[in-house]
């Protein structure tokens, strides 16, 4: 029988994290609608906020919950060691031969302790997705008090740009890991609680 949990810290993080993205994304879309920086809005009824200053309110709050769980979340996956364990090496040929069999849902998840190589370079680039939202966020927010952060963003308005599609990339992150869930849904089980196996059953998507 094999048992895959989750260390507590992980599911915590990953649960505070999904709540921080949802607020950041829909008071975010709601911001984005007072001065649209292309030719559409987002509908009134997938943002919060009610106006621009209740919206602002939200995203500046989930702001500081989504860094602070990052910093929590990446300080321990990298003092334990778990960051290198998990999510490292990552291989192209074995990248590859993972993306071939995602593609034709022939993914092994067997053992939900390991990831495969698509899961990491997909987790990997959801991290680094976060990163460069919340500097960019930060060269939009506090443009004159970081002027370094917002000339490597290309300035203030290309800050916001590079905003709106790492925003972009997280939302189709979480579109993508939705649909994989539901795929395979012991991941949710084992994000929850923990999942038990029987050794030679295996799980394919």
């Amino acid at each position: 029988m094999q048992i895959h949990q989750h260390p507590l810290y992980v599911k915590i993080c990953h649960w505070v994290n999904a709540l921080a993205i949802l607020l950041m994304v829909t008071s975010g879309w709601r911001i984005y609608n007072a001065s649209p920086i292309f030719e559409f809005k987002f509908p009134k009824m997938l943002t919060i906020g009610g106006w621009l200053g209740g919206a602002l309110q939200w995203h500046f709050a989930a702001m500081w919950l989504l860094a602070i769980n990052g910093l929590i979340y990446l300080l321990v996956n990298i003092i334990s060691g778990r960051m290198w364990s998990k999510f490292l090496p990552i291989r192209p040929k074995q990248l590859l031969a993972d993306f071939r069999d995602a593609l034709m849902l022939k993914l092994d998840h067997s053992n939900l302790q390991n990831y495969n190589a698509v899961q990491k370079s997909a987790y990997l680039s959801a991290m680094l997705f976060i990163i460069v939202t919340v500097l960019s966020g930060l060269a939009i927010w506090k443009s004159v008090q970081f002027p370094l952060l917002r000339e490597l963003m290309g300035g203030y308005d290309n800050a916001r740009i590079v905003h709106f599609f790492a925003m972009s990339l997280i939302v189709a992150f979480v579109f993508v890991h939705v649909v994989m869930v539901t795929l395979v849904p012991e991941t949710l089980v084992a994000m929850i609680g923990s999942f038990k196996r029987n050794k030679t059953a295996g799980a394919k998507s």
